[in-house]
Parts: C-alpha cells; structure tokens; sequence
C-alpha cells in the first residue's frame, strides 16, 4: 500500500481506507492475514492531510510500519512527510488517536525488521529490489 490522498486515484486503496473508516476497522483492519492501520500526515508542501493503509505490528505502547513502497527506488510520500512533520493521526480498528512518528535508529530497526518481516515477509523482497534502506517507523501515542 502506498501514501494516497484521501482521495485516492488508485481504486482499491481507496475502497480499503474508505470501508476502514466507515466501519471503524471492522473491515479492513485485518488484510491478507495480517493487520493495517490508517496513518494520516500532512503534505510537506501542501499542508493537506494525506491518509494511507498501512501494515503494523504492536510492540510494547507503541505501533511499527514499513516504508518499502514495494522496494521502490525512492521513499513513500507519507514518510517523507512524516519526516517533515512528525505528527500523525492514526486509526487502528475504531481506535483514532495522535501520534508522534520517528524512524527507528539502527540498533532498533536491527530489532524490529525480523517482527515486520514475521508479519509481512515480502519485506525481505522488497529491500532486495532497492539500495536504500527500507525505514522502519516507530509510532508513539501522545
């Protein structure tokens, strides 16, 4: 899943995030065996709200995404704007609260890579396609 306007041109995304929204993550929440949240940012240069499905494990009080774009060359938009702004609104299940976002630092990311990968193993894969390093982002609840 990548970083998508709220409204999203790419259909499918968008039916995910939407049917998210409308039933509080009754549907959606739990995708392809694994689970999703909704992370919204703010666009670095448009200042609009930008919302994306994305995979997540709990660890601990906090949550944990990826941001592969499917091993593209480049970062996601979300990260980027993340980055930028590192408040987010986060949705997981009914559950909406803001967070603060960070990258993991590399003694962290060494930590949590293999619990993303156990969630969602074409990581791996993914890192392989690029010679960035995927980032690992930790969100903590504020």
């Amino acid at each position: 899943m990548s970083a998508t306007p709220i409204d999203s041109p790419r259909d499918w995304v968008r039916e995910h995030i939407d049917r998210y929204v409308a039933t509080d993550g009754a549907e959606g929440h739990e995708w392809n065996g694994t689970t999703t949240l909704l992370l919204t940012t703010t666009g670095r240069r448009s200042g609009e709200p930008r919302r994306t499905a994305l995979i997540y494990q709990r660890v601990g009080e906090d949550y944990v995404v990826v941001a592969s774009q499917g091993g593209a060359p480049t970062h996601p938009a979300w990260y980027l704007n993340l980055r930028e702004r590192p408040e987010v609104q986060v949705q997981v299940a009914g559950d909406r609260f803001t967070a603060r976002a960070r990258p993991a630092d590399e003694a962290e990311r060494a930590r949590l890579w293999p619990v993303m990968t156990a969630a969602w193993p074409d990581y791996d894969q993914y890192q392989t396609r690029t010679t960035r390093q995927i980032p690992v982002v930790v969100l903590t609840r504020i």
